[in-house]
């Protein structure tokens, strides 16, 4: 994957608005569930692609440190064999003078080709940090939205739920909706009035019974009380 395809997609990702896309799903919990597995793995991929690319900043930078401290270095011993070829000079040895302005020569060529080489590098380097500035600030939108990916799915599937039991308690209340008189709580309950009622019949129809039995016993016992008052009017006359 080369950088400018890491950072597109990156970018991408990083500004996909998750409420259009769940507007459009027809079945939002799945299409977040596709939606955390592809962010997971585009997640991975860019984060060893940023680390390739870091790690190839680095090297350039300590190339580019490399250089600079070989200027610095170089530029060190031009001066000392430019002032060992004044000492020598003074003393009235030319031809060794000579030989260490020479030498100092060839130093200042190594370091003018150390600055330029640190100076070629420094325009590549300052786009490069500006990549991985830009990869790294992605990777974190990307981890956000991710995030922001599986709080949705959590909200999502709990409402789902809340849902589903709400429309089962529902169904539940209307399946035993007392106030219809075609439910089954409504025949039973007829049932039961029927059965009391039959009782109650029972009930009466026992005490009419008891009220004709002592009426019958009455009557009898009147009956008596004639025949003793007869066989007594007989004693006496």
């Amino acid at each position: 994957m080369t950088k400018q395809t890491v950072l597109g997609r990156v970018t991408q990702l990083a500004k996909a608005n998750i409420n259009a896309l769940l507007d459009q799903a027809e079945d939002p919990q799945k299409m977040l569930d596709q939606l955390i597995r592809d962010y997971t793995a585009n997640i991975s991929e860019a984060e060893q692609a940023v680390a390739s690319t870091i790690g190839n900043l680095r090297l350039m930078e300590q190339d580019h440190q490399e250089d600079v401290d070989a200027a610095k270095e170089w530029g060190g011993k031009a001066l000392a064999a430019s002032r060992k070829a004044d000492e020598l000079r003074a003393g009235g040895a030319g031809a060794e003078a000579d030989k260490f302005d020479n030498l100092a020569k060839v130093a200042l060529g190594r370091q003018l080709r150390s600055e330029k080489e640190a100076r070629t590098a420094e325009p590549t380097i300052a786009s490069q940090t500006e990549v991985v500035d830009k990869l790294k600030s992605g990777l974190d939108q990307m981890r956000t939205k991710l995030t922001e990916l599986k709080s949705k799915r959590d909200e999502l599937v709990a409402r789902a739920r809340s849902a589903q039991a709400q429309n089962r308690m529902m169904d539940s209340v209307k399946n035993i909706d007392v106030l219809d008189p075609t439910s089954e709580l409504s025949r039973f309950e007829d049932k039961v009035r029927r059965e009391e009622a039959k009782a109650l019949g029972k009930q009466e129809l026992a005490a009419s019974s008891l009220d004709a039995q002592f009426e019958q016993l009455d009557s009898l016992g009147d009956s008596a009380e004639v025949e003793a008052r007869l066989a007594a009017l007989k004693t006496a006359s």
